[in-house]
This record gives C-alpha cells, structure tokens and sequence, in this order.
C-alpha cells in the first residue's frame, strides 16, 4: 500500500515540477505485494573478480516501503515525502533517456571498467533503467541528467552511512571459489552449509536462509579486511568463501517469489 502512495506523490511531485495541472493518479497506482525496488542505483560489468561479479549488490535500492538499503550492508529508512521527491526526480531525470547511454564524440576511450546503472519505478509500474559506461570517469560527456541521478542516489548513500544502522537478513548468498593452490591451513567447511557440488567454473554460488546463513556469517567474517578464508569440503577440496546478505526483493531457491516454483 506504502508503494501506490509513494508513487502516487512522485507523480504529482512531477506534475508540479513540470507545471502541469492535474495529474493522472489512475497510471500511479502499483500492485502491492513482496519489496519491490522504486529507484536503485548499482554496477554491472567491469573488469572484476568472478566472486565480486556474483555478490556484487546494487549500490543502493530505495523501496516502496521508504527503505533505503546501502551495498547490502547498511539500511535507513525515508518518510513518504521524501520516497516520493526521489522517485520524482529520478524519473524526471531518466525519462527520454536511452536504454545504453553514449557519450558525446571526443570522450577519450576506456576500458574494464564497469556500467553505471540508474533505475526508477515509473508511473505505469515498470521499471526504467539505463546503463551508462564509465559515467564517473566520463561524466562531463554525458547528459547532465544522469549525472544528477547519480548524485542524488549517492546522497543516500552517504546518508546512510552517516545516519543508518547496519542491514541484516536471514537470507544470505554463498559463494566459494577454486583455491587449492592458496597458501594457508583450510578449516573444516562450516556444519549446516551446503558443499559446492558439480563442477566448479570458475565459483559455486547458493542462496540460503535459517541455520545455513547463520553457520555461514558466523564462520567467514564480512568482507575482505580479513583476508582469504579458505575451508576444506568433506572431499577435500580448499575453497575461498564469501558471502552477503540478500536484499527484500532478491528471491532465493529457499523462498522462491509468488507463482514461482523453487
């Protein structure tokens, strides 16, 4: 319900922007239901780890609830009105845009690095995206639009890490990569938490909740500031292990989505 009025305010938000008149509030409306995204801002590709390219989160994911969820580790939440400005400007800024922004000719050639992705839930429910490449290191050669989209999602970023409280989930991500040539002594794979099966090219991932999340985050540490956790299979075989919560609407074997089969 939170989501039809925080939609329902970014359309007459931007109706008054614009200096329009009434507003359509029939095409604001917006099936309730799980924790859909309204705006996220995030990266896709780049010349990245196999393991950082499967946990990756979206950098940050406003909610139609007001929750705000920061690189899957830090979370506040925004009062209707202010759900409803970001939503406002975020479409006002992406409407019209490309689905692959290109920069204007003379932008100097990059590589390896990744797309920077802006999205927004529109008026008709859908979600608006556009991927923009190398939008940090180019910005002056894209519209100023993205940009400003991009300042204002890292604005809850950096509220987030000023004001929020750390985000956890009983849902987690695993994922252990290939290491039997690591220096340093494995310890016993975690009790409870599923062993990489099949082939391994180039990681294993598994989503999962309860006792195996709890196993997990209780024996690998958050991050890498500890370094290379390395765990030994019943077979034997050393994997480096990694791990992040999952978001509200990242749905698990464990807890597939509605009308989904696990």
């Amino acid at each position: 319900m939170r989501l039809r009025m925080i939609l329902l305010m970014a359309v007459m938000a931007l109706t008054a922007a614009c200096g329009g008149g009434e507003s359509d509030t029939s095409a604001a409306a917006a099936d309730d239901g799980p924790a859909q995204p309204i705006a996220v801002w995030g990266a896709e590709g780049g010349f990245v780890t196999a393991t950082m390219n499967v946990l990756r989160p979206p950098r940050v994911v406003l909610y139609g609830d007001g929750l705000v969820i920061v690189d899957a580790s830090r979370q506040l939440t925004l009062s209707d009105a202010e759900a409803g400005e970001v939503v406002a400007r975020m479409e006002k800024d992406l409407t019209g845009q490309p689905p692959t922004a290109t920069p204007k000719p003379g932008a100097p050639q990059v590589t390896d690095l990744p797309d920077t992705v802006l999205g927004v839930r529109g008026k008709d429910g859908k979600m608006l995206e556009v991927r923009v490449p190398a939008l940090q290191q180019l910005a002056d050669f894209y519209p100023r639009q993205l940009v400003d989209a991009k300042e204002l999602m890292e604005g809850l970023a950096n509220r987030a890490a000023a004001e929020g409280a750390g985000y956890v989930s009983d849902r987690v991500r695993v994922v252990a990569e290939g290491a039997e040539s690591a220096e340093g002594k494995p310890s016993p794979w975690p009790e409870g938490v599923p062993e990489p099966s099949g082939v391994v090219d180039p990681v294993w991932q598994e989503d999962v909740e309860g006792a195996a999340a709890s196993a997990i985050t209780k024996a690998v540490p958050p991050g890498q500031q500890y370094g290379r956790p390395l765990f030994r299979t019943g077979s034997g075989t050393t994997y480096v292990l990694s791990w992040r919560y999952l978001l509200p609407h990242e749905q698990s074997p464990a807890s597939p989505a509605p009308g989904q089969k696990g």
